[in-house]
């Protein structure tokens, strides 16, 4: 009788732990996440996530944007699971832990029929603050008006672009506000007098897709990948993925697929570098 009894407690005991085992190997295709903040992060991390779902049948992971600001926020209110946030954290918000996915970097925009192919920074900066409205001003043609597009109040775009030029907010002049990376694209492909700045990434894709627009050299460094990789051109950026604690349980796993082979392969497809 005792060693029919203890048969059936290693049984059981076999059987919770299978159970448990079972039950945390499927732990990701059960998962139900959310992933809000930045503009320029979100199109990466949706596809992330697509690629994701696939490989983890019932696995959900929500993405919505709203600019690095709210990333930010929403992370430290507790209103979603990851932050998507694309710049360094700042001093008051390292009460939250980022894990960088990619880097970027801001292209200087104008249409594509636009004969303007580089510009300087003294140059933007007149632009910008409304000292030069005629591309005539800055190597382009005489007598055509330019149309100053500018991002947004809270998107970390236009923190990153007025820092290089050292502006404040209040010292542009700008004739259009914008939101995010594609409002920014449609707009300046739509006016052949404008100028705005977006992710190179988010831009490099707009070209390739037929959008009319190019991209600038920017104090003699062409907006590619190559020298976002290299550290040669002036203006990059960290991609982030921020939570209020060090990454765990499903968020930990979402992590290490962006940071596998496919993740890699699928930032690399959406011309952003990965990190290595």
């Amino acid at each position: 009788m005792q060693y029919l009894f203890d048969c059936r407690r290693i049984t059981a005991l076999v059987f919770v732990v299978s159970w448990i085992g079972f039950s945390a190997s499927h732990a990701s295709d059960k998962l139900r996440l959310l992933a809000t903040g930045s503009s320029t992060v979100a199109p990466v991390m949706a596809e992330l996530a697509r690629k994701y779902e696939q490989a983890h049948p019932g696995a959900r992971i929500d993405v919505q944007t709203g600019g690095s600001s709210r990333g930010v926020a929403d992370m430290i209110n507790g209103l979603c699971d990851m932050g998507m946030v694309s710049r360094d954290l700042k001093p008051s918000e390292r009460v939250l832990h980022a894990y960088t996915i990619a880097h970027d970097g801001i292209a200087v925009i104008t249409h594509r029929d636009n004969p303007v192919d580089a510009l300087d920074r003294i140059q933007l900066i007149k632009i910008y603050r409304g000292e030069a409205r005629d591309w005539g001003d800055v190597g382009g043609i005489a007598g055509v008006p330019v149309v100053v597009v500018n991002k947004a109040a809270g998107r970390s775009t236009l923190e990153l672009f007025l820092r290089y030029l050292d502006l404040a907010p209040d010292q542009v002049r700008p004739d259009i506000i914008i939101g995010d990376n594609q409002q920014g694209l449609k707009t300046v492909a739509g006016n052949r007098s404008g100028i705005g700045y977006v992710s190179i990434g988010a831009a490099l894709q707009a070209q390739q897709e037929g959008v009319p627009i190019k991209l600038l050299t920017l104090e003699g460094a062409k907006p590619t990948i190559a020298n976002v990789t290299a550290g040669n051109y002036p203006i990059t950026r960290p991609l982030n993925i921020v939570t209020r604690k060090p990454a765990q349980g499903a968020v930990s796993e979402v992590l290490a697929f962006i940071h596998s082979d496919e993740g890699v392969a699928v930032i690399e497809s959406l011309n952003f570098v990965p990190v290595q």
